[in-house]
């Protein structure tokens, strides 16, 4: 089987990409991605991102779109990352207290879940949901997660497993997507080291995490300077018939900035696989 292509997630770099959009594109081809997941198009148009996409030679796999951006312009939102050339939407977060299985809002997350997956058809992609760990939280022994893709068919809502959080949410990450071969087109790699602290959920509204002193503070890395399997990711990956793997930081670490995180990655992934 061939290698899997890498791509990255653009809101690793997202300060860079608010200076410099085109440049940091070319820049992260230079380093050896072969594709990009928006997180924000920071003001231009689809036609211009569409655009700096070709000149950088990177391949415009995906995009991040929270329902609350799309839910009052489907056709136009979707519409817009059709005409990028994008295959994938995926929703990056739900909240556990409104959107999640056992929230009173659930039946309408479901709704909207179904609306954007019938606008992504139109264009020919597919809607995809970006988990974080507390949707591994159990209802009568079953986790969120399984819940909701119980609840919904591959045609409508697919995977994008993120390997950190499953981890941190007590999954094993290779074998969690393995659990959802056929349904898993992009897989997020991300490493970390440590276990659930008070800074987790900073750059979401992921809850509170009471913090624990005698564990290592969570933190984010570059991928294979953390306790993740990486290759194993990898394989499990191919195995289950992913497209490509997406790497993804969300905050730099080791002293260095994101764009010197971002070639730490693709080195380290280059190197072993």
């Amino acid at each position: 089987m061939s290698k899997l292509p890498v791509g990255i997630q653009l809101y690793s770099v997202r300060d860079y990409m608010e200076k410099d959009f085109a440049g940091t594109l070319k820049e992260l081809k230079k380093m050896g991605y072969d594709a990009v997941e928006f997180a924000g198009l920071f003001d231009y148009s689809a036609k211009e991102v569409k655009a700096m996409c070709e000149e950088a030679g990177l391949i415009p796999i995906s995009a991040h779109v929270g329902l609350g951006v799309i839910m009052p312009n489907v056709e136009n939102v979707i519409g817009d990352y059709a005409e990028i050339g994008c295959k994938y939407v995926a929703i990056p977060w739900a909240s556990a207290d409104t959107d999640l299985p056992g929230s009173t809002g659930y039946d309408k997350f479901l709704k909207n879940i179904k609306t954007v997956a019938d606008e992504c058809a139109k264009h020919g992609m597919k809607l995809l949901y970006h988990n974080h760990d507390f949707e591994f939280a159990k209802i009568d022994g079953k986790n969120k997660l399984d819940i909701l893709y119980a609840d919904t068919t591959p045609d409508v809502l697919q995977t994008q497993v993120d390997t950190c959080w499953a981890k941190v949410g007590g999954e094993d990450p290779a074998g969690y997507v393995l659990k959802y071969a056929g349904r898993a087109p992009l897989v997020h790699i991300k490493d970390f080291v440590g276990g659930k602290s008070a800074n987790m959920y900073e750059l979401i509204d992921g809850g509170q995490v009471k913090a624990d002193e005698n564990i290592v503070p969570f933190e984010l890395r570059p991928v294979g300077y953390g306790i993740q399997d990486v290759l194993s990711i990898f394989k499990a990956a191919e195995k289950a018939g992913a497209e490509m793997v997406i790497v993804e930081q969300d905050r730099p670490a080791l002293n260095r900035d994101s764009l010197e995180c971002a070639k730490l990655s693709i080195e380290y992934i280059k190197n072993i696989y």
